[in-house]
């Protein structure tokens, strides 16, 4: 495949706040640590100072591989993070089914990426992508289906605890329909393959995501973390603590989002008083704080302080981050040094950066994920033929349809000069009739304004009747907008991976290796 990039501004797809960023902007760099280029990379891992275990992290990753067999590239990972000069390059997402919108994979990429020139420029250090997987949510209804060919494929499940957690018995009737689209292709049989194992070969979601993904991207070397692990959230265990009693990250964030409200920009997340959940089988709650005493919401559980604390010290697993205490128990457990996410991402973490300050926790450099649109053969033929260039299909439907008549038409649609003429001669008589009755000049005016507002809507009808002569092209630049932005959205937030691998089997991937430049700040239009 080619690549053709343009600006993120260009797609008029991304919130101000992160055009901002990209862009530098002053006001925005008291949220932040340092710039996502190469010279701030490399002033975070001078800087970075690890608070976690690394042969705990080790032995954790290599328990949780015990069953998948990892390959050279990826067991060679996992035993590098025990070493002092490796650092991670680390994406969190979901566990959406069959790998969900295709802005997943395209996180991925960029952390695979992001590694590799990290690797060519400090070659004397060593650099891990990581997968870190969103197994303690509990918002099944967010991850439970996914777009294919226009058609949503859902897995009918109830449940109230961990996604990570949930059984995989119900899943079957999805993957049939899953394959059903997939066919009979040599692309198609081949992934087909891969997520019925995943799916009906493993006991929970976790176990799922992680075979599948580890199949579409070992041989980069990517690495998939469950954090849902009590050696791993025993590191965390004194922040849990503090957090859940003395309430700082609620105070820190809040403080946070006023400024950046202030600014203009709009915040992402709240933070709660406490911001953690109490976890168990089948159970994923808030913890609240009431009369002295700490409730777990919706249930008869509750904990005095001392409990509380006795409880986090024998199980720590039980104790749930949210979305604002998350990102900063990932960087406590890994060696991190950049996070990759998507605009809402990297957003809600400029809120955190004064919690990560008081916790002294090292904040990563933020990177904007790369976005991509994939524009198919026939899509591009037909936007060529129309006269447009490929980055004008980001402009609203209607406004390419104008453009195309303006451009095609042979009669003249505008009546701008007509009505700068017309508005000529009633400034004239407006001034004859305010020599003669200053009053007249009102009715003047009115006469004028009658007058425009008929050449507006004479123009208008000019306009339709030209469209109508033009029906065929103006119905094709529909359908290309429409195969391109799916119910009116970006490709990469409502498809999922399954066309792209039945069309382009495994190249689809490896072109969005080769092309994706994670520090380029550019959008990517693929062209196969």
């Amino acid at each position: 495949m080619q690549a053709k990039y343009i600006s993120y501004q260009e797609t008029g797809s991304f919130s101000k706040l992160v055009v901002d960023y990209i862009n530098n902007e002053e006001s925005l760099q008291s949220f932040y640590s340092y710039r996502p280029d190469m010279e701030g990379l490399s002033k975070a891992i001078e800087k970075r100072n690890f608070l976690g275990n690394r042969d705990t992290l080790v032995q954790v990753l290599k328990t949780q591989y015990e069953h998948l067999t990892p390959n050279k590239s990826v067991g060679k990972n996992i035993e590098l993070l025990g070493l002092d000069n490796t650092f991670t390059v680390t994406t969190g997402h979901q566990l959406n089914l069959f790998t969900g919108p295709l802005y997943f994979i395209y996180k991925i990429v960029t952390a695979i990426n992001l590694a590799i020139e990290l690797k060519m420029a400090h070659p004397d250090k060593n650099f891990v992508p990581v997968y870190w997987m969103a197994t303690e949510d509990h918002d099944f209804e967010e991850i439970n289906h996914v777009s294919v060919d226009e058609k949503n494929i859902s897995w009918i499940q109830h449940t109230n605890g961990a996604t990570g957690r949930l059984s995989t018995k119900t899943v079957a009737a999805a993957v049939t329909a899953y394959k059903g689209y997939l066919g009979i292709s040599k692309n198609g049989k081949h992934i087909a393959k891969l997520v019925e194992k995943a799916y009906l070969e493993h006991d929970n979601l976790a176990d799922a995501t992680r075979y599948l993904v580890n199949k579409l991207f070992e041989k980069y070397g990517l690495v998939i973390v469950n954090a849902d692990d009590v050696a791993l959230k025993r590191i965390f265990s004194d922040i849990i603590t503090d957090d859940i009693i003395a309430h700082h990250s609620a105070k820190n964030i809040e403080r946070s989002s006023q400024q950046l409200e202030a600014l203009g920009y709009k915040t992402q997340v709240n933070g709660r008083d406490i911001n953690f959940f109490y976890l168990k089988e089948n159970l994923r709650e808030r913890l609240i704080f009431e009369q002295n005493r700490y409730l777990v919401n919706h249930t008869e559980i509750s904990f005095s302080e001392d409990e509380l604390r006795q409880e986090i010290e024998d199980h720590p697993e039980r104790f749930s981050p949210n979305v604002v205490m998350r990102p900063m128990y990932q960087e406590v457990i890994l060696p991190n040094i950049a996070y990759i996410g998507g605009g809402a991402e990297v957003a809600y973490w400029m809120q955190l950066k004064a919690n990560f300050d008081y916790y002294k926790v090292d904040f990563p450099v933020l990177l904007l994920r790369n976005s991509a649109l994939l524009i198919d053969k026939r899509s591009a033929e037909n936007l060529y033929r129309l006269g447009f260039a490929l980055e004008d299909i980001f402009l609203p439907v209607d406004t390419l349809k104008s453009l195309w008549v303006r451009k095609n038409s042979t009669a003249q649609l505008s009546l701008a000069d007509e009505t700068r003429a017309i508005n000529s001669i009633f400034d004239q008589i407006k001034l004859n009739a305010y020599k003669i009755d200053k009053t007249l000049s009102v009715s003047t005016d009115t006469a004028k304004q009658k007058t425009n507002r008929l050449l507006q809507n004479l123009e208008k009808k000019l306009f339709r009747a030209e469209k109508r002569k033009h029906e065929m092209a103006l119905v094709q630049i529909e359908n290309v907008k429409n195969r391109l932005f799916p119910n009116g959205t970006m490709q990469e937030r409502t498809l999922n991976i399954a066309p792209m691998y039945v069309n382009y089997g495994e190249d689809f991937l490896s072109s969005c290796i080769e092309n994706f430049e994670p520090l380029g700040g550019d959008f990517t239009l693929l062209l196969p």
